[in-house]
């Protein structure tokens, strides 16, 4: 029983509008608390959401802070396979004809948590901590997570107190949708006086518009936010959020069972059926996620094409999503997710065919096989069960000569080991990430974004690839743009520039009582809407 909760012998309807959602049975919780609590994956990385990687902060983050441009987190995958665009702190915007200039309207009325208003210059001033290097307020580590939003930009000026304008050197067609991503870095907006104010300290006091705010964090143990009750839109039904880190698994279970948490995200796979035997709920989705492993181009193995063929074939994709994660994945064909327009399958290159594989290792010489190391996580967003994976993934490569070894390591030490890119002797490393826009391939496979000045992790170069990337990059049709993405996919893959693995449903479970949770086309999610049913 949690505390703060009594349990009574009632049946309590679960109606949930969510993605995929299994209602429970039976339940016998009433709730007297209004505290929202979730059992996350991993422990957080810092409360400064230019600053912050990864899935698993910017789920807390973005209860916290706002960008201009938001994605419609309230229409189920099911419905939506790419979420809207929607307005966040900007009301509305323009593009020019060119794709070169776009201006924002400022929402009026709203306020940080502090009480500082939002307007334009606020907005100018968080754009510039990212990208203006002669700043005063200029960060080099939001500069370092957001670089790929701003590559492209010109110059930013406000024009009035509610209109900015962006000026971009040659059209950049992703350029909405980056702003309303997270994960990498975000451009959600922090009050100026709270950065004034606390400088080098600001994420341990965290300052937005959104609809919670920041109560404490104790490391480790809990982030609590509270309702923010002079939200400008539609207010939280909940009274506040915890998230609680808990990376085993198990231990996510249990504290469901044990009504500690009312949410846990990445269930262990073999404990779904169990959980929704017992009358809890279990909310899936398609985001745009791929499981996916970089291949180092420095390495002498890696950088034979025959040999990344060969590693992609060998993979048992459908093995890995029905038997060791038990059906919580779908096995990933392409090397995007499918989340966004431009996917593009490719179930040629990415079926099991381990005679072609070996065959291909012996066209190059090496039908005796070699010996790699992957590096991973043991944990984190989108990771799901990344040690276990990556242990399959060495057995199936065993099986073509090649010998394994893994090198693990924590979920955020491995994020800037990771960013760094790979060291001699490592082979391959993987990741999970993904976005609702197309543009997410060239963050990891341009020339242009090598690490460690970029996520090009494997130091992939493909002049080809770079062209194509460009002209989608510059192209003001969508449409235009997504088959120069499709051509983009399937040099990567003919390339076999990368191995996508899996793509995660993203599952989560949750107590009988709780309603109004949607499981939308992306990694993160909108709990204003969520209640705990009295």
């Amino acid at each position: 029983m949690k505390p703060g909760r009594t349990l009574a012998g009632l049946a309590v309807a679960a109606v949930l509008t969510m993605s995929s959602l299994t209602a429970c049975s039976t339940a016998d919780a009433v709730v007297t608390d209004n505290t929202f609590v979730i059992a996350i994956e991993s422990e957080a990385d810092v409360l400064d959401p230019q600053v912050a990687g990864g899935w698993v902060t910017w789920r807390i983050n973005q209860q916290i802070f706002e960008p201009l441009v938001t994605e419609d987190l309230r229409t189920p995958s099911s419905e939506a396979p790419v979420p809207a665009l929607e307005p966040g702190l900007a009301e509305s915007w323009d593009v020019s004809p060119d794709g070169l200039t776009y201006t924002f309207h400022i929402r009026q009325g709203v306020q940080f948590h502090d009480g500082t208003p939002l307007d334009a210059a606020a907005v100018e001033y968080n754009f510039r901590r990212m990208w203006d290097k002669e700043a005063p307020q200029y960060s080099a580590k939001a500069a370092g997570q957001t670089n790929f939003i701003w590559l492209n930009t010109e110059s930013i000026e406000t024009t009035d107190e509610f209109t900015l304008v962006v000026k971009q050197k040659t059209p950049f067609s992703p350029f909405l949708r980056m702003l309303a991503q997270g994960g990498n870095g975000s451009t959600a907006i922090m009050s100026p006086t709270a950065i004034e104010t606390y400088g080098a300290d600001i994420a341990d006091h965290p300052v937005g518009t959104g609809p919670f705010v920041f109560d404490e964090r104790i490391r480790g143990e809990r982030i609590s936010l509270k309702r923010n009750d002079n939200y400008w839109g539609t207010e939280p039904s909940i009274q506040g959020v915890v998230f609680r880190p808990l990376p085993d698994a198990s231990a996510r279970v249990a504290a469901l069972r044990s009504g500690d948490v009312d949410m846990i995200a990445v269930p262990s796979p073999d404990s779904v059926d169990n959980l929704v035997d017992e009358g809890y709920q279990l909310s899936e989705g398609t985001p745009p996620h791929v499981w996916y492993l970089s291949f180092n181009m420095q390495d002498p193995n890696m950088a034979i094409k025959e040999v990344r063929q060969a590693i992609n074939l060998a993979i048992n994709r459908e093995g890995m999503a029905t038997d060791l994660l038990r059906g919580t994945v779908n096995p990933a064909y392409g090397v995007q997710a499918p989340a966004n327009g431009a996917y593009v399958e490719r179930t040629d290159a990415y079926t099991r065919d381990i005679d072609r594989a070996k065959e291909l290792l012996a066209s190059v010489g090496l039908q005796d096989g070699f010996t790699t190391t992957l590096m991973t996580s043991v944990d984190g967003s989108g990771q799901i069960i990344p040690t276990q994976m990556a242990e399959y993934l060495q057995q199936n490569l065993a099986e073509i000569g090649i010998t394994m070894n893994i090198d693990t390591q924590e979920w955020i030490s491995y994020l800037g080991t990771w960013a760094q890119g790979m060291k001699p002797g490592t082979g391959m490393a993987q990741m999970s990430w993904g976005m609702t826009t197309p543009y997410w391939l060239y963050i990891v496979t341009s020339s242009k974004l090598q690490a460690p000045n970029g996520v090009n992790v494997g130091y992939y170069s493909s002049p080809e690839l770079d062209a194509v990337m460009d002209n989608a990059i510059q192209a003001t049709d969508e449409d235009v743009a997504n088959d120069y993405w499709r051509q983009a996919n399937d040099i990567v893959t003919e390339d076999a520039a990368l191995a996508p693995v899996v793509n995660d449903k993203a599952p989560y479970v949750l107590a009988p009582y709780v309603s109004g949770f949607v499981s939308a086309s992306e990694e993160w999610y909108d709990l204003k809407e969520v209640r705990l049913e009295q």
